[in-house]
C-alpha cells in the first residue's frame, strides 16, 4: 500500500495524468488545487536550479518547480504551451511546470505496482507506483518526495 492510498477504498483512485517531457506522469487529483496557463515566474536568487521562481497567484506568491528538472530530465526551453498544476501538499501551494494535462484517470487499487528498485531508475526516489493504460506507462508521483519542505521557496 502507498502512502496515498486510502485504507478501504476499493473503488479505484482518482488521478491528474500529464506529461513531462514525453514520458506519462500522474498525483492523487485531491492535490491539486488548480490548473493554469504558462506565465514567466519572478527567479530568485541562490534557488535550486529545478525552482523557476515565484508567481503572484491572486496575492500570493507561489513557487513554481520545472518538474522534468526536478526529476532529473534535460533542460528544455519552457513554451506558451506549457502548463502550471498548483498542487497543496503539507498545506503548502506549490505550482509543478508540465508539459501538458492529459486526463482525469481512475485507476483500480490493484492496477497500481510498484516501482522497481531506485538503480533502475533514477526517478524511482519520486515514484510511488507505475500503472499501464492503454499502452503507455505512467509513473504515479508521491508529491511528498518531489516537493522540498517549504515548496523549495528560498527563505
Amino acid at each position: 500500500m502507498t502512502a496515498e492510498t486510502r485504507p478501504g477504498d476499493d473503488t479505484g483512485r482518482e488521478l491528474l495524468s500529464f506529461h513531462v517531457a514525453d514520458q506519462n506522469y500522474a498525483f492523487d487529483i485531491l492535490s491539486v488545487r488548480e490548473i493554469r496557463g504558462w506565465s514567466r515566474p519572478t527567479p530568485l536568487p541562490h534557488a535550486p536550479a529545478y525552482l523557476l521562481g515565484v508567481i503572484n497567484l491572486r496575492g500570493t506568491v507561489l513557487p513554481v518547480i520545472d518538474l522534468a528538472a526536478r526529476l532529473g530530465m534535460p533542460d528544455r526551453q519552457s513554451t506558451p504551451r506549457d502548463v502550471i498544476i498548483v498542487v497543496t501538499v503539507a498545506e503548502t501551494d506549490v505550482g509543478l511546470l508540465v508539459s501538458a494535462v492529459s486526463d482525469i484517470l481512475t485507476l483500480p487499487r490493484d492496477a497500481l505496482q510498484p516501482p522497481p528498485g531506485p538503480a533502475a531508475d533514477p526517478v524511482a526516489a519520486f515514484v510511488s507506483a507505475l500503472a499501464a493504460q492503454d499502452g503507455a506507462m505512467i509513473r504515479l508521483l508521491d508529491l511528498n518526495a518531489v516537493i522540498p519542505a517549504q515548496g523549495g521557496a528560498a527563505a
